[in-house]
């Protein structure tokens, strides 16, 4: 056995501090100081709420059936995992699990688990401490019911002790940890998952520094402080995350002061939150990306050339300058971010060149020649680049592109169903390629929001497979990688848009606050972070 510092993962761990190096040094360019963050004499304060503007509805908060970033930040406030990510996404930290060892074949992981963690109380038990058995079935609920399959490759959950757990693989799994990162696999208590059925979602009980008090539809979710948290005690009494998918509104709401913390700023509302005086805008490059997915399985864009003509009827520069004029993202070339160690600018060669002639040739080798109507599926947020679509498709293709504006929870469903002839999304998560291209072209994905247009291609598979569990090497998982990131933009499975910041504007009575490279809000955590007021 060998600890886990030394753990066949250091290669990631060095890839993760060449990243995070990188973008710390682009952040303190793209973010407006006032000096709200640098009054370090200031002793933080305990009691307050904190109002947190989220830009989507919230579906549901089951770590299991979540398919969101929206969903997972009230999630991560009410639940821990076994370890996570430090604050600069350098190293992964302890949280329930106190200390990890891998075994030689690298096919097992046994936890040492801490044995002064309480659940909060619930419905159907009062506080109870968790064991390791709570580990074993809240992770093997994850393995069989994740909806984006957030924790996989995992054979079996072995109880070696009352608090310690031994993970078994089926293969060798370079990402295994960054998984066990992620809010889908927080630890929860059997009795309120069984008591409230599939209510559960509506009355998430974990072991985080936040307990869930309150859900009004559409409108708000409440927490409040966990007494009972074993981790360092929250400053705060509470936060309220206000649901609020006018970007427009979400300005106004930090302007006012109806809410401290504002996200996903974007588009002019950015020039208007950094030439406000009373407010800060906080924006690094971030591991997130924006594309329109074409439906693989039925209709026009079944058809390969008609992929091809749209994307090569798609003026990319102009959608991602349009939306960004202020700042916030730059143009996508492939189906991962920038900051992800597995990128390399060659991949900006496989980006099809803007042709509006050759698409109209392309399409007219096909039926419909003469183009066609096809709707589009996308968040109110990101109507701006729908709008912009939409103008070029008719101009250059004759395509009648019809605009559905809805919320997550519907826009979730119809896109994993694979009933969105098209639609626009946004992809964020963790720095290895793994969570950017085998959640969203595997075959294994089809049926789940990360490949609900149904690509499938067996040597992207077995490509994106061997990255996975035949190499650790970091070079060597990213030509692999590289390799079928050709393959799939040489088949046109969707159009990439735009590679962005992570952004959230403060109020200057918030403290302790910073915006990471993935999407995640952090509250309180144990990586250090513990957010207060300054009222």
């Amino acid at each position: 056995m060998q600890l886990f510092r030394k753990s066949f993962l250091f290669s990631i761990v060095i890839a993760l501090l060449f990243i995070v190096s990188a973008c710390s040094s682009d952040s303190q360019t793209e973010s407006k100081s006032n000096g709200q963050q640098g009054e370090e004499n200031l002793e933080p304060k305990s009691g307050g709420v904190l109002n947190v503007g989220l830009a989507s509805n919230i579906n549901t908060l089951d770590p299991t059936k979540y398919t969101g970033a929206y969903e997972s930040q009230v999630i991560r406030a009410i639940g821990d995992t076994l370890i996570a990510y430090s604050k600069d996404f350098s190293d992964f930290v302890p949280s329930l699990a106190t200390e990890w060892t891998v075994s030689e074949d690298m096919l097992s992981y046994t936890f040492k688990l801490r044995d002064d963690v309480y659940f909060q109380p619930g419905e159907y038990q009062d506080g109870r401490q968790m064991t390791a058995e709570d580990v074993k079935y809240s992770l093997e609920r994850s393995v069989n019911d994740s909806a984006l399959n957030r924790l996989t490759g995992v054979e079996s959950f072995e109880v070696t002790g009352e608090f310690e757990v031994t993970m078994h693989l089926t293969a060798p799994n370079a990402s295994i940890l960054a998984m066990l990162t992620d809010p889908g696999n927080i630890i929860v208590p059997k009795e309120e998952v069984e008591g409230w059925g599939d209510q559960f979602g509506s009355h998430l009980v974990g072991t985080g520094p936040f307990q869930f008090v309150d859900w009004q539809t559409d409108q708000q979710v409440k927490v409040e402080r966990h007494e009972n948290y074993w981790g360092e005690t929250p400053y705060l009494d509470g936060v309220v995350y206000k649901i609020i998918p006018d970007p427009n509104m979400m300005t106004n709401a930090i302007r006012s002061g109806d809410i401290d913390i504002a996200t996903n700023i974007s588009g002019q509302n950015r020039a208007v939150i950094e030439q406000d005086s009373n407010l800060e805008l906080l924006s690094v490059p971030g591991l997130a990306l924006t594309y329109l997915d074409l439906n693989y399985q039925s209709g026009p864009t079944a058809d390969p050339k008609v992929r091809e003509a749209i994307y090569k009827a798609t003026n990319v520069e102009e959608i991602a300058q349009g939306v960004n004029q202020w700042g916030g993202g730059s143009v996508s070339y492939a189906p991962l971010p920038q900051e992800s160690w597995g990128y390399s600018e060659e991949l900006e060669s496989l980006k099809p060149a803007y042709n509006p002639e050759e698409a109209k040739s392309i399409l007219a080798e096909t039926d419909y020649a003469d183009g066609f109507s096809i709707e589009l599926y996308v968040l109110e947020s990101r109507v701006p680049y729908a709008t912009i679509f939409q103008n070029q498709m008719k101009e250059n293709l004759n395509i009648d592109v019809d605009i559905k504006v809805t919320e997550w929870g519907t826009l979730s469903t119809i896109a994993s169903q694979g009933n969105a002839p098209m639609y626009i999304g946004g992809w964020s998560w963790y720095p290895d390629p793994y969570f950017f291209l085998n959640q969203t072209f595997h075959s294994s994905q089809i049926g789940s929001l990360g490949n609900g247009k149904g690509y499938s291609n067996p040597e992207v598979d077995a490509l994106l497979d061997r990255a996975l569990s035949e190499t650790v090497v970091q070079e060597e998982r990213a030509a692999l990688y590289q390799e079928a990131i050709a393959i799939i933009m040489s088949e046109y499975a969707r159009v990439e848009l735009d590679n962005l910041h992570q952004t959230a504007a403060i109020r200057p009575n918030v403290k302790g606050f910073n915006v990471a490279v993935d999407p995640s809000i952090q509250i309180v955590s144990p990586n250090g972070t513990n957010v207060w007021l300054n009222n």
